[in-house]
């Protein structure tokens, strides 16, 4: 089972450096943190991988549904897997469900951005003159 483990945390330690991954948890951020740090992460990198486990798979499926839905993104890939982790009470080894998503930059993203962009810039401004 060590060797298990070990071949976990290595797949996990060579994952890790990817820029543009978004591991989502259901308890620690709200959904529309998420939603806009991956319209972020499309911005930067052209592509945002959101990532998940367990009870937060929906969580995942829920933002790519809004960025797709709003025509910010295109589905690129979708995988699934199960993933062998240590339980917390017991310390046996535990199979979760994983999730994988990645979203590439749509063709209309940089015209529907383009207006946020313009009424944040015009804010400060506004507040200047007050």
């Amino acid at each position: 089972m060590a060797t298990v483990e070990a071949a976990a945390a290595a797949v996990t330690a060579n994952e890790s450096h990817k820029k543009n991954r978004i591991q989502v948890s259901n308890t620690k951020k709200p959904l529309f943190f998420y939603v806009n740090l991956a319209k972020r992460y499309i911005q930067q990198y052209n592509e945002v991988e959101l990532s998940a486990l367990g009870m937060a798979i929906a969580t995942v499926v829920t933002i790519a549904e809004i960025l797709k839905n709003n025509g910010l993104a295109t589905e690129k890939k979708v995988l699934t897997s199960t993933v062998g982790m240590k339980d917390e009470n017991k310390g046996r080894l535990v199979q979760k469900a994983k999730i994988e998503i990645v979203l590439g930059k749509s063709e209309k993203f940089d015209t529907l951005m383009a207006p946020a962009t313009t009424t944040t810039e015009s804010e400060p401004a506004a507040d200047g003159k007050k």
